[in-house]
């Protein structure tokens, strides 16, 4: 009788088909160091002391990011390759379409996005009760995210995600899930900044744009100044020459909807969408909740294959099998072709928004392939961009330096002055590219946009909210801040040119609470204050913050305990401070002491 074959430990299963050949490491799925330097026959301990060299850490139990693989292979003569293979690899790492085996047409997938109160919703609702529908009865009930509309015969698969952030969201953890993004614009309000945003959000995803302009019902109502505005977005209108589908639309009176529909459709004729109904299927978590009743439930988008029931799904890193699968309607299904939304239930936890599904043979394949994920995403955290990693990376002859940069500012007049300087610099061999830049503070959907394009965020005069920072720092998105605009072109240049000084980050060191205030006649007003935080060092820049509002930044002119010059008071002491402008603080005011520091490893 045969004996049958130990099934490989989920994500270790690479390590069994890791071979030299020809002087080729070739691997697939997950080493640890010791078990790459025992295929490749070289000393761990002198890998080991070479990483510590470099400042780097790793035991023999280490499992290797594939970049850590390379270098130890390129560094003892070895070119490397890793096969991909999704029954031992992370399956999310699988390109969803291939050209060679998908011939079958698919539903294209658009996602509606827009400033708020410009009509986005009452288009979302215009479109799901249109007259050009065929085959639907009725009013929809709506069960979830996500619909489809048959026009002319054809279907159309309509995303209703929260905005740019959710969808941003979604390209972040890799799930391309649209193919056109509508852009509704209200005709009397224009491009405002957050249809901005959505732009370079659809921009960053590489995604087609059509304009919807939107309450053209309205006396008097005229397009041309979105027009306009579009052409200064770099969306040039059809009717001016351009490739930009616009269409005038009134969402609330149903008029227009039936041509924009048929200009989706067009659109999708260009791209040529296609897929293959006889493969597995693979696509992305739409949305996903805990459910009382039901337990664990989320919304799929299959993009390529055939969804059944009974399938075994891994989904990121959890799985289940589907037992039953309903469509928007809440009625059962068998099957899910491409293109198609549908709700599962069973699965091992929640999943994310974005999140990669796949099926397989069989629940342990499954589990493996779940597993394997998890351990990848755990391994290969993202190591983000900053300028110092640009500079350091820049020899100056190999390779080239490329900036993304997100740019913040206080006003519109500075936004214009700093975007004017940036586009001025000039270094052969280097790329710059502002993915987004607007006025006001530096906000989730700026993170998310940053995590997606790998991009810098500059903000200049803001205060960012520590929230923002800390999900910054969660995200390994570098956030720089400056009050001079030579400073941040200077700092640019410098990383274009692999010569950037040291990095700056701001400290908050605490708070005081304004509790008395004294007239002198040398010195001027002398605030009594009580620390109510952190420590507040004598060499401080202070905020001042009256009703919760900043009203003026400066800096500490004298810190005493009692008649005595100090360097630092710690929380819980009272103290007496002087700031260096000709400011009137009053009872009440909070100071906030920060300061700017070097940051060594240059995050």
């Amino acid at each position: 009788m045969a004996s049958k074959k130990k099934p490989n430990k989920p994500g270790f299963k690479g390590q069994q088909q890791a071979k030299v050949e020809n002087g080729v490491f070739t691997y697939s799925g997950s080493l640890t160091l010791d078990q790459l330097c025992k295929k490749i026959g070289i000393s761990a301990v002198d890998v080991i002391k070479s990483f510590m060299m470099k400042g780097k850490l790793i035991s023999l139990n280490t499992v290797l990011s594939e970049d850590l693989v390379a270098e130890v292979c390129i560094e003892n003569n070895l070119d490397f390759k890793k096969e991909v293979n999704a029954s031992v690899d992370d399956f999310t790492t699988i390109d969803i379409f291939n050209k060679e085996e998908d011939k079958d047409p698919r539903p294209c997938i658009v996602t509606v996005m827009g400033h708020v109160d410009h009509g986005k919703t009452t288009l979302v609702d215009a479109i799901r009760h249109s007259r050009i529908t065929e085959g639907e009865s009725g009013g929809i009930t709506q069960a979830i995210g996500a619909y489809q509309k048959t026009v002319n015969g054809k279907k159309i698969t309509f995303l209703d995600t929260p905005g740019h952030e959710a969808f941003t969201a979604m390209r972040a953890r890799g799930a391309k899930m649209t193919d056109i993004v509508v852009l509704v614009v209200a005709y009397d309000d224009g491009v405002k900044p957050q249809t901005i945003e959505a732009i370079n959000h659809a921009k960053a995803a590489n995604v087609p744009i059509i304009v919807a302009i939107n309450k053209m019902d309205k006396p008097g109502a005229n397009a041309e100044k979105v027009l306009t505005q579009l052409t200064a977005q770099d969306l040039l209108p059809e009717k001016w020459g351009g490739n930009t589908m616009t269409y005038e639309i009134s969402a609330k009176q149903n008029k227009g909807i039936d041509e924009l529909l048929e200009g989706i459709l067009t659109q999708a004729e260009i791209l040529e969408l296609t897929a293959n109904n006889n493969k597995k299927a693979v696509g992305g978590v739409i949305e996903a909740k805990l459910d009382k009743k039901e337990g664990a439930k989320a919304t799929l988008l299959v993009q390529n294959g055939s969804l059944h029931v009974g399938d075994f799904l891994a989904i990121g890193g959890l799985y289940c099998k589907v037992r039953r699968m309903t469509n928007e309607f809440n009625k059962p299904i068998k099957v899910a072709t491409p293109s198609t939304p549908v709700v599962i239930t069973g699965i091992s936890g929640v999943p994310s928004a974005g999140d990669r599904f796949m099926a397989f043979d069989s629940e342990q394949q499954a589990r493996d392939a779940a597993n394997t994920h998890a351990q990848a995403q755990f391994l290969n955290k993202n190591d983000g961009v900053s300028l110092a990693s640009i500079a350091n990376s820049s020899d100056g002859e190999q390779s080239v330096p490329n900036i993304n940069l997100i740019v913040k500012t206080d006003t519109q007049g500075s936004l214009e002055a700093i975007v004017s300087e940036l586009k001025s610099i000039d270094i052969p061999g280097t790329k710059l590219t502002i993915v987004h830049s607007a006025a006001g503070e530096v906000s989730q959907s700026d993170i998310s946009l940053a995590e997606t394009s790998k991009s810098i965020i500059v903000a200049f005069n803001l205060k960012t909210s520590a929230q923002i920072l800390d999900l910054a720092k969660e995200r390994k998105i570098e956030v720089r801040s400056y009050d001079v605009i030579y400073h941040l072109q200077e700092d640019i240049e410098n990383a274009l040119k692999g010569k950037l000084g040291p990095v700056y980050e701001e400290v908050i060191y605490g708070h005081l609470t304004v509790r008395n205030l004294f007239k002198a006649s040398k010195i001027g007003q002398i605030a009594g204050c009580i620390v109510s935080d952190g420590k507040i060092p004598s060499s401080s820049k202070i905020r001042v913050y009256r009703d919760d509002e900043l009203v003026i930044t400066s800096s500490l002119s004298s810190l005493k305990r009692f008649k005595d010059d100090v360097k630092e008071v710690l929380e819980g002491f009272e103290c007496g401070v002087t700031i260096k402008d000709n400011f009137n603080l009053e009872v009440g005011d909070i100071l906030e002491a920060f300061g700017m520091e070097i940051v060594k490893d240059g995050r």
